[in-house]
C-alpha cells in the first residue's frame, strides 16, 4: 500500500499501477522528504517527477506545499493512475489552496526535449532495468531546465552505478536503503 506520508493529504492511500512500476517504499520517501524539508526545499517549489509510476514522489511534494508538480509517465495505464491520484490529492487541499498538478503521458526524453522549466526539485525513479545511456540522456536534457539551487534525486538499484553526469550537475551525496540507492545531485556552480 502506498500512501501520502505528511502534509495536507497525509495518510491518503494512493492507487498503484498493476504492473511495470516499483513504488518507492514509505521509508525511503520519508527519508527523502525529511532531508528536503530540513533544507527548506519543498514549500513553494516547482517539482518534476520523471518516470512517475503512481506519482507518489511528486504528490508527496504537492501535499507538503510544492507550488507546481508535473508528473511524467510514458505508460498510459500508469499515467491514468497518476491522474486519479492527483485528483485525490487536490481534493484534500483546503479551499482554493490546491497546488497545480499536471500529468504528462510522454517518454521522459520526449517531454524534456520541449519542456521549459525551471524546476527546483526533480525526482527520477526510473525502472531498474532502464539503461544508463537512457538515464544519462535524460539528465543531459534536464540540466539546462533547472533553477540555480535545484536538487535532483535519482533512485536506482543499490547495485547500479551513477550514470555519467552533464557538466552542470554534480553528485552531492549518495544514501542507501537496502536494495535502493539515492543519488542526490546539485547544480554545479563555478568556483
Amino acid at each position: 500500500m502506498t500512501r501520502i506520508i505528511a502534509g495536507f493529504a497525509g495518510s491518503l492511500t494512493l492507487q498503484v499501477p498493476k504492473s511495470g512500476t516499483r513504488p518507492t517504499s514509505d521509508r525511503v520517501r520519508e527519508a527523502i522528504f525529511s532531508s528536503l524539508e530540513a533544507r527548506d526545499l519543498v514549500a513553494g517549489a516547482r517539482v518534476l517527477d520523471l518516470y512517475a509510476g503512481s506519482g507518489a514522489l511528486g504528490l508527496e511534494a504537492a501535499s507538503r506545499g510544492a507550488a507546481e508538480v508535473t508528473l511524467v509517465e510514458r505508460a498510459g495505464s500508469a499515467a491514468r493512475v497518476c491522474s486519479a491520484n492527483a485528483r485525490l490529492v487536490q481534493g484534500r487541499a483546503a479551499g482554493g489552496s490546491a497546488p497545480s498538478i499536471q500529468v504528462v503521458t510522454k517518454a521522459v526524453a520526449t517531454y524534456l526535449a520541449s519542456a521549459t522549466g525551471p524546476w527546483d526539485l526533480v525526482f527520477l525513479d526510473p525502472p531498474y532495468e532502464l539503461g544508463d545511456a537512457e538515464l544519462e540522456r535524460a539528465l543531459h536534457l534536464l540540466a539546462p531546465l533547472l533553477s540555480e539551487d535545484a536538487v535532483v534525486v535519482i533512485e536506482r538499484s543499490a547495485r547500479s552505478a551513477l550514470p555519467g553526469l552533464p557538466p552542470r550537475l554534480e553528485l552531492d551525496r549518495r544514501t542507501s536503503y537496502g536494495d535502493t540507492a539515492l543519488h542526490w545531485l546539485a547544480v554545479a556552480h563555478a568556483h
